[in-house]
Parts: structure tokens; C-alpha cells; sequence
């Protein structure tokens, strides 16, 4: 089966809440049906976007200001939309992203105190009109993630964002809550902290559901620009 248009569906937590393999396995599950599924990230995702996220994570743009780090994941967020996400939904295929717009919101807006208008307008820029059909958010207690991420990295040093404080992070949860319940048509929360299979099947069972039949043609409700 394919779709005439293109479905949009983003993966929004905090650290350690388990996007990165719910996206995975939902892919292949995806496949599997004869689907044509394009998996990518953010930051990142395109060539310049990589490039990007380099200085972003390491924490080199760190002293430069929260403002800045705004810019930058806005500049790689155009980028990646308009060489990769964008020409993908055209061709009619599903595209997966490990965080999108939503995570500017909570970690610039939200916890680094950015006036609600300027993220706004680099929202709007940056997107450019793409915005997700469905943003699948995972939910958890901060401190469980944490310890996720941590171990998951093992022997690497935390990120930008993984070093700080339980209270922030803990914020951040509360403010992809509040996202979820102000736009409950594209935002759906799932409970993270139950078995990867469980999980997994509510995630597929949440996109299915903006599938077409076979008999009819799916008009995609991201709002892609011509």
C-alpha cells in the first residue's frame, strides 16, 4: 500500500523515555505492512543539521546563551525540513522523527525562560508549515529516565542536556504534559514506564489509525507548502 500524500509522526519525551526504540520498532512494524518509512532525529537528520547538532550536544554553544541555541536548533530544523522531511512527505512516504518542534518549546521555552513570541516566530520559520499529524509523547518520572540515560551511555560523558538538574528535567515532563493537553488532536501520551512490547503496540496502534484503507487514499493532515 502506498499513500498519496505523506504522514508526518513525531516522538517527544524527556531523556531517557524510550522514543528512540518506539520509533525503531515501529518502523519495522511499518514495513513489514509494505510501507515506505523514513526514520530520522533532531537535531540532525540532514547533512547541515548534523553538523549542527555536533555544536548543540557538546555544549559548545552552551556559553553563548540559551538565545543562541535556540537559533542554531531552529537553522538545523529548517534544514532538515526542507531537504529532508518535506521532499519525503511529498513522495508519499511516512516519516519518523526522534523530537521536532515540540522539544524547542519544552527545553529553549519552557525551561530556558525564552519570551513565548520569539519561539514562536523561529517555530514558524522552521517548520515552514510542516507540522506532524501525530506527536506520540512519552511519559515518565525524570528520575526514571535519567538512570535510563545514563546507562545507556555507559562511559560517555552526559550531554548538553542530560547534566542538568532533576528539577529541570522533572519541569520539562510537566511541560510536554501541558502540550499534550492543549492540542489532544495531534498530541498523544503514553505511559513509558511499562514493557517495550506494550509499549510498542500502542504506538503502532496510534498510527494505524491515520492509515488508509486500501480502498482509500489518506489526505495527510501535515500542512506541507508548496
Amino acid at each position: 500500500m502506498s499513500l498519496t500524500k505523506g504522514l508526518f509522526v513525531t516522538f517527544e519525551g524527556g531523556e531517557g523515555a524510550g522514543k528512540s526504540t518506539q520509533m525503531r520498532l515501529l518502523a519495522d512494524s511499518l514495513r513489514a505492512r509494505g510501507h515506505d518509512v523514513l526514520t530520522t532525529r533532531e537535531p540532525g537528520g540532514s547533512t547541515g543539521a548534523e553538523a549542527v547538532r555536533h555544536v548543540l550536544l557538546s555544549g559548545a554553544a552552551e556559553a553563548y546563551g540559551v538565545r543562541m541555541e535556540a537559533i542554531l536548533f531552529a537553522a538545523a530544523r529548517s534544514d532538515h525540513v526542507e531537504q529532508v522531511i518535506r521532499p519525503a512527505l511529498e513522495r508519499g512516504t511516512i516519516v519518523l522523527c526522534d523530537r521536532f518542534m515540540d522539544s524547542s518549546r519544552v527545553y529553549q521555552g519552557i525551561t530556558g525562560n525564552l519570551e513565548q513570541g520569539f519561539m514562536e516566530t523561529l517555530e514558524r520559520v522552521a517548520v515552514n508549515g510542516v507540522i506532524p499529524d501525530r506527536t506520540i509523547i512519552f511519559d515518565l518520572p525524570a528520575v526514571i529516565g535519567l538512570e535510563r540515560a545514563r546507562r545507556r551511555a555507559a562511559d560517555e560523558r552526559p550531554d548538553r542536556f542530560e547534566k542538568e538538574q532533576l528539577e529541570t528535567h522533572e519541569k520539562r515532563r510537566e511541560a510536554f504534559l501541558d502540550i499534550a493537553e492543549a492540542d489532544p488532536e495531534r498530541c498523544s501520551v503514553v505511559d513509558a514506564t511499562r514493557p517495550v512490547d506494550e509499549i510498542a503496540a500502542e504506538v503502532l496502534s496510534l498510527v494505524e489509525a491515520l492509515l488508509p484503507r486500501e480502498d482509500e487514499s489518506h489526505p495527510s493532515t501535515a500542512e506541507v507548502a508548496s
